[in-house]
C-alpha cells in the first residue's frame, strides 16, 4: 500500500522502540461517534442503547468477522443498570457469543473503558475489542433512596465522597479552581467562545464527517452536533451571572451543557491490526488514573498526565494533539496552565464547552477526536494526549502515538 507523503510504513517485522512486543502492542484502528446534542433536544427519543448500537455496529465491520471481538467495554454514569454493553451489541447484531461489560468512573467512564480494553491486550486477555461510553440524558432513570416507611425520596445525584469531604457539586469545585488557580472569568468566557467558533469551524469544513455516525430518530435523521452556538459574542458571555456561587466567575456560559451521545473504538494488537490490513492507528503508549482532593475534583486530571507522561519520557512540549475535556472553561485551564500546554493547541477543533458533555460517552469522544486529527495531519509519530477529569477526585490520561502499522 502506498505511504503517505512524509511517512515510512513499518515492515510487519520492524518494532518501534519501548513498544510492547506486537501480540500484545495495544493499537487503536478505527473510531466512531454519535452527534453530541443537548439534553432534550434531537436526540431526547433514544436510549442509551439505542444511541450505542449504530456505533457499534459499524465499528464492528472493522473486525471483518464479529466473532471476532473478544469483549466490548463501554462507560456509562447515569443509566439504569443492567449492563448497557450487552444490551447494546445485541442490539447491533453482534453475535451472542460476545460478551460485554459496562464501567463507571463518572465523567471518566468513557476514557477508561478505552483504557481497560488497551491494558486486557497488553495482557495477553484478547486481540480485539469494542471500547467506549455512551450517556443518554435525557432518558436517565429517576434516581431515589427508599425510605423507612418504603417510599422513595429523590436524589438529583449519586454521593462521590463521604460528607466529612463536604461532597461538591461540580460548578462549586470549578469556582474553587477558578479562585485557587486564579482563572480570571474573562478568560473563562474567551476560552468558551473560542471553543464553540472552533467547533462551528469544524462543522462547517466537514471535520466531522467522517467519525459520525447518524442517528434515526422519530423526527428525522440526526448527523450535526447539536451544541455549538453562533450566536455568542464577548457581549453576550459577559452578561451572563455567576451559576453557583454568588459573585462567583463560572456561569451557564463558560460551563459545559449536559448532552446525549455514544462513541467507541476498535482496540487491538499491533499484530491483528496488520493481519487485519489496516494503514495507520494510535498505539497507546501509557495510561494512567490519579486522585485528588474532591475540593478541587476538575483537577484529577494533572497527576494522571504527569505520571504518563513521565513514564513514557515524554515533556508536555513534545505533544503534537491534546484533548482534554472541557467541563469547565475555569478548571480546564487550570489544568492546561499546571501541565504547561497553552490551551490555544488543545481541543483544536472545539471541545464539551460547544458540544457539550455527554458523561459516560465524553472520554471515549476524546480518543475519536485524536484519531480523526492525526490522521488528518499523517504526520508519523505524532503524540497526543487524551485526559479527563472526573467527579469524586480523579482523573484519567492516555498518551497516543500515530503510526502507520
Amino acid at each position: 500500500m502506498p505511504a503517505t507523503p512524509g511517512c515510512v510504513p513499518l515492515a510487519p517485522d520492524v518494532q518501534p522502540p519501548g513498544l510492547l512486543p506486537p501480540e500484545r502492542q495495544p493499537v487503536i484502528i478505527a473510531a466512531r461517534r454519535t452527534p453530541v446534542c443537548p439534553v432534550n433536544g434531537a436526540l431526547r427519543s433514544l436510549r442509551a442503547h439505542e444511541l450505542l448500537a449504530p456505533v457499534l455496529r459499524e465499528l464492528a465491520a472493522v473486525a471483518l468477522d464479529p466473532a471476532s471481538v473478544t469483549d466490548v467495554v463501554i462507560g456509562n454514569a447515569v443509566g439504569g443498570g443492567g449492563n448497557v454493553a450487552r444490551l447494546a451489541l445485541l442490539e447491533a447484531g453482534l453475535p451472542a457469543a460476545v460478551p460485554g461489560i459496562t464501567v463507571d468512573r463518572q465523567c471518566g467512564s468513557g476514557l477508561d473503558a478505552i483504557v481497560l480494553a488497551a491494558r486486557l491486550v497488553a495482557a495477553g486477555g484478547g486481540p480485539l475489542y469494542l471500547a467506549g461510553g455512551v450517556e443518554s440524558t435525557s432518558t436517565a432513570p429517576l434516581r431515589a433512596h427508599r425510605k423507612d416507611d418504603g417510599g422513595p425520596e429523590f436524589y438529583r445525584r449519586a454521593q462521590f465522597v463521604p460528607d466529612s469531604f463536604g461532597d461538591p457539586d461540580m460548578g462549586v469545585a470549578a469556582e474553587t479552581v477558578a479562585g485557587a488557580y486564579g482563572v480570571a472569568r474573562e478568560r473563562q468566557d474567551a476560552f468558551a467562545l473560542a471553543s464553540h467558533r472552533k467547533a462551528l469551524a469544524a462543522i462547517r469544513d466537514g471535520r466531522f464527517t467522517d467519525e459520525l455516525v447518524p442517528l434515526e430518530t422519530p423526527a428525522g435523521t440526526v448527523s450535526v452536533d447539536g451544541g455549538p452556538r453562533a450566536g455568542l459574542t464577548p457581549t453576550v458571555m459577559a452578561r451572563f451571572r455567576a451559576a453557583f456561587v454568588p459573585g462567583g466567575t463560572v456561569t451557564a456560559g463558560n460551563s459545559c451543557s449536559d448532552a446525549d451521545a455514544a462513541s467507541a473504538v476498535v482496540v487491538t494488537s499491533l499484530a491483528r491490526a496488520r493481519l487485519l490490513g489496516v494503514r495507520d492507528g494510535l498505539l497507546v503508549r501509557g495510561t494512567g488514573t490519579a486522585g485528588v482532593a474532591p475540593q478541587v475534583l476538575g483537577m484529577g486530571a494533572v497527576p494522571a498526565a504527569r505520571g504518563v507522561l513521565a513514564a513514557a519520557g515524554v515533556k508536555a512540549s513534545e505533544l503534537d494533539l491534546v484533548e482534554f475535556n472541557e467541563a469547565f472553561a475555569s478548571q480546564t485551564l487550570a489544568c492546561l496552565d499546571e501541565l504547561g500546554i497553552d490551551p490555544g493547541r488543545a481541543n483544536l477543533d472545539g471541545g464539551a464547552l460547544a458540544l457539550g458533555h455527554a458523561y459516560g460517552a465524553s472520554g471515549a469522544v476524546l480518543v475519536t477526536r485524536l484519531l480523526a486529527q492525526a490522521r488528518r495531519a499523517g504526520t508519523e509519530g505524532a503524540l497526543g494526549l487524551a485526559m479527563i477529569s472526573m467527579a469524586g477526585g480523579m482523573g484519567t490520561a492516555a498518551l497516543l502515538e500515530y503510526r502507520r502499522l
